[in-house]
């Protein structure tokens, strides 16, 4: 039998230019959405959400100025 090698927390990088732009901000308004989408009674999934699109539009802001 021969060696098999799981993805399993495998990461691969994000594209670099324009297709990490429209990766990021896809990803940016998802994270918007599952936020927007948490019941009241979830304020820590709605905060994890926030967290992330925080997170992702900084990445944004970063990359818009380099």
């Amino acid at each position: 039998m021969e060696n098999q090698y799981c993805r399993v927390g495998s990461s691969n990088p994000v594209a670099s230019g324009a297709e990490s732009i429209d990766w990021l901000e896809r990803q940016y308004h998802h994270f918007l959405e599952k936020a927007a989408e948490a019941q009241q009674g979830e304020t820590k999934l709605r905060d994890f959400f926030e967290r992330k699109a925080l997170q992702l539009q900084q990445q944004l802001q970063q990359l818009m100025h380099a």
